[in-house]
């Protein structure tokens, strides 16, 4: 394994998601916007996951195992904070700025999509911590598409708060899958 390679590519998304994090988190409370606030804790948590990867790298086999648990519990914070998140927005029921929500969302996009394609090359090394930095970036990726998609059906179809808070929703949802599927791989990883 080429740990150099994977050190570089996981300081480059840290550093993306890290400084993206501020930005959304901004705009989601500007905008009052569940699925932005979701997506903007987990950008905050994937800085934590590309952190303990490099701090992993290098580590044996059993404690890397035991990292990628640990990860597993930071993918599943930011489905809690969502869920408070979306329980807060039904009692205080207004859409978010449908443009906002939508170009915060291709930005997003953006920047998830350039860390998921930074991290595939890795995706086969490095155990479950690597595991569950890629697949974090890929379902962000899908995130994104889901928060353009409510800007648009706000602005055009609907106004109402129920597109945003069906996203946020759904990635809560996604980031639960992802701590399940992370959660399996470090245990293997541990038992081997």
């Amino acid at each position: 394994m080429n740990h150099h390679a994977l050190r570089r590519a996981a300081l480059v998304v840290l550093i993306l998601n890290f400084g993206f994090f501020f930005f959304e988190f901004a705009v989601a409370r500007a905008i009052g916007s569940v699925s932005l606030f979701a997506d903007s804790v987990d950008f905050l948590e994937d800085s934590a996951v590309n952190f303990l990867l490099l701090a992993a790298l290098g580590w044996p086999p059993k404690a890397r195992a035991k990292a990628g648990m640990v990860m597993a519990g930071l993918i599943f914070v930011p489905s809690l904070a969502t869920l408070w998140q979306a329980l807060l927005k039904i009692w205080h029921p207004d859409a978010p700025d449908a443009t906002w929500l939508s170009l915060t969302g291709l930005a997003a996009m953006a920047v998830n999509f350039t860390a998921a394609m930074i991290l595939a090359q890795h995706r086969h090394t490095g155990g479950s911590i690597t595991r569950a930095a890629f697949l974090s970036a890929r379902n962000d990726v899908l995130a994104n598409v889901a928060i353009i998609l409510a800007g648009a059906v706000t602005a055009l179809l609907w106004h109402s708060l129920w597109p945003d808070l069906i996203a946020g929703i759904g990635i809560g949802a996604m980031n639960l899958d992802a701590a399940k599927e992370v959660w399996e791989a470090a245990r293997e990883e541990h038992a081997a």
